[in-house]
């Protein structure tokens, strides 16, 4: 990257906009303009809005997706620890967009899907071959008893990014904690773990 700081620059300035506008109505002019850029140093960086916005979603879970590789090396941890450490991570990515977002008034409902929808591809995506990597550590060990550890690490995902995230199926404190409670014990009978053993895995 030829400079750093008007990359972020960038991101920053789509960033402030999406707190005013919608992403469909923001130009790449514009992003400029907040940036303080020339429209022509955008394209130097990006080929498009659309990579523009991926990029920021790419740096709002950066710090989740580094902690998840690290602990994918960590073989001396429980696999459940490393999990749980995991889910931690991005609830925490989450919680931050999500106060940003709160404050994004002028959004319809539409549009805040939209970009949550976003956010919550990319982290599945991403986080899915770390997470089988984990889960097949946990195979190889014995403390994990299951035959398709890829489709289990996706369904997990699925399942705690969507409560996590809370959008696009909104839910109560207590609905959450419900879901969450059964996906656990759904994988201590899929895993072959007593029942109880992975209450830590609770976000």
């Amino acid at each position: 990257m030829a400079n750093q700081t008007k990359y972020n620059q960038i991101l920053d300035a789509l960033q402030t906009l999406l707190a005013k506008k919608n992403i469909q109505t923001i130009s790449v002019s514009e992003i400029a303009q907040t940036a303080g850029i020339g429209k022509g140093s955008i394209y130097y960086y990006f080929p498009s809005k659309s990579a523009i916005l991926e990029a920021l979603i790419e740096r709002s879970y950066q710090p989740s997706l580094m902690t998840a590789h690290q602990l994918t090396q960590q073989k001396d941890i429980s696999p459940f620890t490393r999990m749980a450490q995991i889910f931690q991570a991005c609830r925490d990515s989450s919680r931050d967009f999500l106060s940003k977002d709160s404050q994004v008034s002028p959004l319809d409902e539409r549009e805040r899907s939209f970009l949550h929808q976003k956010y919550l591809h990319h982290l599945i995506t991403e986080l899915k071959p770390d997470l089988t990597e984990i889960i097949c550590q946990g195979i190889e060990r014995g403390e994990i008893h299951f035959d398709y550890p890829s489709a289990l690490s996706e369904i997990v995902l699925i399942v705690l990014t969507v409560k996590i995230d809370n959008t696009l199926l909104p839910s109560s404190r207590e609905e959450i904690e419900d879901t969450i409670q059964g996906l656990i014990s759904l994988l201590e009978k899929g895993t072959g773990n007593p029942s109880g053993s992975l209450n830590f895995l609770k976000v």
